[in-house]
């Protein structure tokens, strides 16, 4: 955990570049080491190709992303991570947003029950301290 998960309408494929928004928005939660544990973060983008939006008459688009965390975090923690993810993903999507009809949305789903995991990664950064 931390997972983030972009979600994304392929009418704008062509238009944006995926892959660096990821690495974007990526970056952005590297940047909080203190609360994102980097041997468990995990960013994706998922391309969907069959969506409604509105009510289905115009070439729409969204970009959604979910942002997947485990408890422990105060709120103060967990808006700063999401204004940090939402304005890096709406700078980047402007010019977009600024052309054609979009909408962009982040959500924070934060885990309450436990999670269960088998990770040896973390163990890569714990050597590094």
């Amino acid at each position: 955990m931390p997972h983030l998960i972009i979600e994304y309408t392929v009418n704008i494929r062509k238009e944006i570049n995926i892959p660096d928004l990821l690495k974007q928005v990526h970056q952005v939660l590297l940047s909080h080491r203190e609360l994102i544990p980097i041997g468990g973060l995990r960013s994706r983008a998922i391309a969907l190709e069959e969506y409604l939006i509105a009510d289905g008459t115009e070439d729409d688009a969204f970009v959604h992303a979910t942002l997947k965390l485990g408890k422990g975090r105060t709120d103060e923690e967990k808006k700063l991570l999401c204004n940090d993810l939402f304005t890096v993903m709406t700078n980047y999507l402007a010019s977009l947003y600024n052309e054609k009809y979009l909408a962009i949305s982040l959500e924070l789903y934060e885990f309450t029950l436990p999670t269960y995991k088998l990770n040896n990664i973390h163990y890569r950064y714990i050597q590094e301290k």
